[in-house]
């Protein structure tokens, strides 16, 4: 799992790199964007590549940290921006295996550990978690 995550951010950061690589060889061309100064649009754009949905704004999370905590408060414990990164990965695998339940349950029950549920949650709340993220966060896949 945490070979996909790393292959998924490195091939993120290299689109990323891709991306802000198209400058001009003129004097006074101006420097090279960073991810920090990409456009939204194009972190969407960064996304989409790697299989994964845009990030939701801050409305948006918020009404996903409270349905996961509707579900039990440990799951996201407090922590917004981790809570959203892990649903963007649940993403990711509900699209790379979406005829796979088996396998999206094992693996969200896996990646939503917490530091009381150290091995997940149990898949009984992986399954819950996941309806939770594909609804709220990428009802498209």
């Amino acid at each position: 799992m945490r070979t996909r995550i790393t292959t998924a951010a490195i091939a993120t950061g290299l689109l990323l790199a891709t991306l802000t690589a198209c400058g001009s060889s003129d004097d006074d061309a101006k420097p090279e964007a960073s991810p920090s100064t990409l456009s939204q649009a194009d972190r969407d754009a960064a996304l989409k590549a790697a299989g994964l949905p845009p990030r939701p704004d801050d409305a948006a999370a918020a009404a996903y940290v409270k349905a996961l905590d509707a579900i039990d408060t440990d799951i996201a414990h407090g922590k917004t921006d981790k809570a959203v990164s892990r649903g963007m990965d649940t993403c990711g695998l509900i699209k790379r295996f979406p005829s796979d339940e088996t396998k999206q349950a094992d693996q969200t029950n896996k990646r939503w550990s917490s530091p009381t549920h150290p091995e997940g949650h149990g898949l009984a709340t992986a399954k819950k978690i996941l309806t939770v993220t594909h609804k709220q966060l990428c009802p498209d896949f």
